[in-house]
């Protein structure tokens, strides 16, 4: 059962049978006795209890923090303002899961304003990678996400999971806000840029005398900006009536249900279980980076809460043997686990273990029992498109007075390189009003493929980077023009399109 909310509209009920006290009228006598005053007819209003139905509305009423009049927060909000439709793409992605943060919040006694911070963060994308490795819907590092029980292997990388990654975001919030001396704009400021820095710089104007309050600290220009734009989104959403903002509205019941599955199973089973397509069961479970849940846990999986009883029913009459298909394999001359892994889509690590082998070395002509994902088990390209795609198919869009492609891309929440390469423009992006721009390519969109913008590092190589964004050295080369010099610089600012789940973190 989900949690009802109930707001009340108008005055105070006044109670029934209240005695009413009357002071008597002054009188010569020494010892007046007043009759008993009929109580009067009492006008009793009952106010009929109001249900909260949107998750936007029960995010609104319970909003607290204070909206700054700072130069910052005006900016950030005449933009959201200016780009309904960034807000539009954020309340559809946000649909399967926003209902689920505002509970884990509520739960906290937490600010119901960090429901917006993955908007923020990601658009609230699961799939978002930036060049510093953060990934996921909140933007978690690996040192964090582990340090707050999140893991990451082969089969499965945890900062995508939006359930495990918003419990691990949140147990970090509260943590920064008792590190940085129980001041949330502190620990919003600190999710971005750490807690060190924010608590040196309170100290840096303790020491000074001068204001500690989040606007006087000397922080990163990032972070300076990310409060602000936190701050002015949550305007925009408490008072989107006044603004004229129309929020896709997002039913106020559970969307989804976590089940635990107790081992690691098959994809395209579990999905035929739950009575659905695999690849809204992947898209609703980013985390997962193959056709079979991890062998070494976590052994739960997302469906959808109208699907929780039935594959939950299902599940329990199903052998625990079946749940993945496994092959009987004849080890060939020049055979390596790792080979055998790479060829069959599994990992050295799992084929050990399922064979109670201690270490590397096989034998030519001894058998070993292989999980292999079944046939249709991978997506085509267009399901992966449909799984998790921004522009689900082409649009178009006339370029209007003041556009440029960052105003453009911002609004539709695609890069500057992508408009380019779509539209074949010349490369200074030069625009002419009335000119019309296609906004997607289906033919080419991968759901966890994105563009990073990668900084050089002292001791870097594009060897070294290749390897770490599992892409080649040659297609470096071609997304940066370095076709005349393979050399590189610290601080030297790199494009990279990656495939999130396929990055060596």
């Amino acid at each position: 059962m989900h949690k009802s909310l109930y707001i009340f509209i108008g005055g105070m009920a006044f109670l029934t049978g209240c005695q009413t006290l009357t002071t008597p009228k002054p009188t010569p006598e020494p010892i007046a006795i007043q009759k008993p005053v009929e109580p009067e007819d009492t006008i009793v209003k009952v106010e009929k209890p109001v249900e909260i139905t949107d998750v936007w509305q029960r995010i609104s009423l319970q909003m607290e923090m204070p909206i700054d009049d700072h130069k910052l927060v005006n900016q950030y909000r005449d933009w959201y303002l200016a780009n309904p439709r960034h807000l539009e793409i954020v309340s559809k992605r946000a649909e399967p899961y926003l209902h689920y943060i505002v509970e884990e919040l509520e739960k906290r006694d937490m600010p119901i304003e960090i429901a917006l911070l993955p908007i923020v963060e990601s658009s609230f994308d699961p799939s978002a990678y930036s060049a510093s490795a953060a990934s996921g819907l909140w933007q978690l590092t690996s040192p964090i996400s582990n340090h707050f029980g999140v893991k990451s292997d082969w089969w499965y990388d945890g900062r995508r999971d939006v359930p495990a990654a918003t419990i691990a975001a949140l147990d970090f919030l509260e943590y920064l806000y008792d590190r940085t001396g129980e001041n949330w704009l502190y620990a919003i400021a600190a999710y971005n840029t750490g807690e060190g820095r924010v608590n040196n710089a309170v100290r840096r104007n303790k020491a000074a005398g001068k204001s500690t309050e989040f606007w006087a600290l000397s922080l990163p220009r990032e972070t300076q900006r990310y409060v602000p734009q936190l701050i002015a989104l949550s305007d925009v959403i408490k008072n989107a009536d006044k603004y004229g903002i129309n929020l896709t509205p997002i039913s106020n019941e559970p969307h989804i249900a976590i089940v635990d599955i107790q081992s690691q199973m098959d994809l395209k089973l579990a999905a035929d279980l739950a009575d659905m397509n695999i690849n809204e069961l992947k898209s609703l479970n980013p985390g997962l980076d193959r056709w079979a849940t991890s062998p070494d846990g976590p052994h739960t999986l997302v469906v959808p809460y109208d699907k929780k009883d039935v594959f939950e029913q299902k599940l329990a009459q199903l052998d625990p043997k079946s749940k993945l298909n496994w092959h009987r394999y004849k080890i060939q001359s020049g055979d390596t686990v790792s080979h055998i892994a790479k060829r069959f889509d599994t990992s050295p690590s799992f084929i050990r273990s399922s064979n109670n082998l201690k270490n590397n070395n096989i034998r030519a002509g001894r058998y070993l029992i292989i999980p292999v994902p079944p046939e249709g088990a991978d997506l085509t390209t267009d399901e992966l498109l449909a799984q998790n795609q921004l522009t689900p198919k082409a649009m178009t869009y006339t370029v209007k007075s003041g556009d440029s492609l960052w105003v453009i891309a911002r609004q539709f929440d695609v890069s500057v390189d992508a408009l380019i390469r779509w539209n074949r423009l010349p490369k200074n992006g030069a625009l002419s009003i009335g000119k019309v721009l296609t906004i997607g390519s289906p033919t080419s969109s991968n759901a966890t493929e994105r563009t990073v913008n990668y900084k050089v590092r002292s001791g870097d190589s594009l060897a070294r980077i290749a390897n770490r964004f599992n892409v080649s050295v040659d297609d470096l080369i071609k997304w940066n023009k370095l076709h005349n010099t393979k050399y590189i610089q610290p601080g030297q600012m790199l494009r990279l399109v990656v495939d999130v789940s396929k990055v060596n973190a």
